[in-house]
């Protein structure tokens, strides 16, 4: 990804080559991704229906979340917004002053997505902002493995040497600490002015050899390992990931064209290797098609991803766990941010210090989001489940909650990645309220703001079964023109 973003971006006036090796494996679970992807995907001239047909794509409207706010109990994460867009608060404030005037409509009546996903149907957003299509957001599941080999060829031929071989030494400068060049194991040596490290959880440059250290998170996000194995496809593709609590993680669902991918994220402290693998066969859809495979990681962060003239990108940098598909988005992001902050040969240190300091913001909110999923539940007795909520939590995510219950209000910066209606579906769904609303909902009319509440409820319900469903969809998109 990285390589191809940065040829697309700086054409033949730098000179980039990927040192990469057939023997070493990916961690290939990343297989769901969220809307930030269409960004990547639009820097690189990547064409759709290319896209769809060269990874066995679906297309996703959100995460359904099965027995996390108790056992019986599901709510839907979806991409897009809630409602509609209407002059004056926000929507959400104009549902909870409704709810309080007495309307039982729950959340997820206002998800277009949501609504949607339920019915395995599909729509892209439109454009005009009077369309209820225009609250829709979408991304995608993808087999990975197949999305590099198509990022590769993309790659090279935009100008990418790609070198077979696995790193043997790491020469650097004495005065300066700057990496000047890698050796392979065949003897290559590789010259260059910037090092990415894309090398995964061992970060051969960034920790081996700039020493970035790593701050471990696994006393807030302890699931350690992950059993992953496909298996085949039974029914029609459905519009969105699934996640389901167990008793030491949970399960995930990724539906793809030829296949459904699965995997059980778990706390190793709480399950072996083998429970977890039986769990995970006993509620496949279908005959698995592989061996399990069991993965193995810490959650955590990097500080300082980029030291000198070494830039780490994706695991290398830090991982959070798959729960809400950021993995793939970490890497888009460290690529946006590098892109943003490309160095001359000198390698400015304020320009590292910027790129760190908004990745650890990246980080650490999107470390609050899944914290919120994992101590917000009820009626879960299990170690893990009990352990969980009476962890200590980030004081970050203390004042958040604190705020939503008291007044409403999310409490958002900027260039946060989860938005309004990402926090409001989890809070809402794991069965945190909010007790009162922005007073500024009070300049509507009562009535009136009862009347249009339901009526956007409306349009959504005679809407849904108006569109196609998602196999239709993608057929289609797939049948589209380059």
């Amino acid at each position: 990804m990285t390589a191809t973003a940065l040829a697309r971006s700086f054409g033949r006036a730098v000179t980039i080559t990927l040192l990469e090796s057939e023997e070493i494996g990916t961690v290939g679970v990343g297989e769901a991704t969220i809307p930030t992807i269409h960004w990547f995907n639009e820097l690189i001239g990547l064409d759709e229906a290319d896209f769809l047909r060269a990874t066995k794509a679906s297309f996703k409207l959100g995460i359904e979340f099965v027995d996390w706010k108790r056992p019986g109990h599901r709510y839907f994460h979806p991409f897009g917004e809630f409602g509609a867009r209407l002059p004056g608060v926000a929507f959400h404030h104009r549902w909870l002053k409704a709810r309080a005037a007495g309307v039982d409509l729950p959340l997820s009546s206002f998800s277009l997505a949501g609504k949607l996903a339920a019915e395995n149907r599909f729509a892209k957003p439109a454009g005009d902002a009077r369309s209820i299509l225009s609250t829709l957001g979408y991304a995608y599941h993808f087999d990975a493995s197949l999305y590099a080999q198509h990022l590769r060829g993309i790659a090279e031929t935009a100008g990418v040497t790609r070198i077979e071989g696995r790193l043997q030494d790491v020469e650097r400068d004495p005065s300066s600490g700057f990496v000047t060049a890698l050796t392979t194991q065949r003897g290559e040596r590789l010259e260059g002015d910037l090092f990415i490290d894309c090398s995964g959880f061992r970060a051969l440059l960034i920790d081996q050899v700039m020493g970035g250290g790593f701050e471990d998170w696994s006393h807030w996000l302890p699931c350690d390992r992950a059993v992953a194995v496909p298996c085949a496809r039974v029914a029609e593709t459905t519009p969105y990931t699934r996640s389901t609590a167990r008793t030491a993680g949970w399960q995930w669902r990724i539906p793809l064209q030829h296949r459904t991918g699965n995997g059980y994220v778990y706390a190793s402290r709480f399950i072996s290797d083998d429970e977890a693998t039986t769990t995970l066969l006993a509620n496949l859809d279908g005959e698995a098609l592989a061996d399990p495979r069991v993965l193995r990681f810490k959650a955590g962060t990097r500080r300082r991803a980029w030291i000198g003239n070494v830039v780490a990108i994706g695991l290398s940098s830090g991982f959070l766990e798959p729960l809400e598909s950021t993995s793939i988005h970490l890497i888009q992001s460290g690529i946006a941010k590098l892109l943003t902050l490309f160095p001359d040969r000198d390698c400015d240190p304020t320009l590292a210090e910027r790129f760190n300091a908004l990745l650890n913001a990246d980080m650490d909110t999107i470390k609050d989001f899944l914290i919120l999923h994992y101590h917000a539940t009820t009626d879960k007795p299990e170690p893990f489940w009990a352990e969980r909520r009476a962890m200590p939590l980030p004081e970050t995510l203390v004042e958040r909650e604190n705020q939503y219950r008291r007044s409403g209000r999310l409490m958002l910066r900027s260039d946060e990645l989860f938005r309004d209606a990402s926090w409001l579906a989890v809070l809402d769904g794991q069965g945190i309220e909010a007790g009162d609303y922005n007073p500024l909902a009070d300049a509507l009319d009562a009535a009136t703001n009862v009347a249009q509440v339901r009526q956007i409820a409306a349009v959504i319900a005679r809407a849904v079964p108006t569109l196609p469903r998602h196999d239709d969809a993608l057929a289609q998109a797939m049948a589209s023109p380059g």
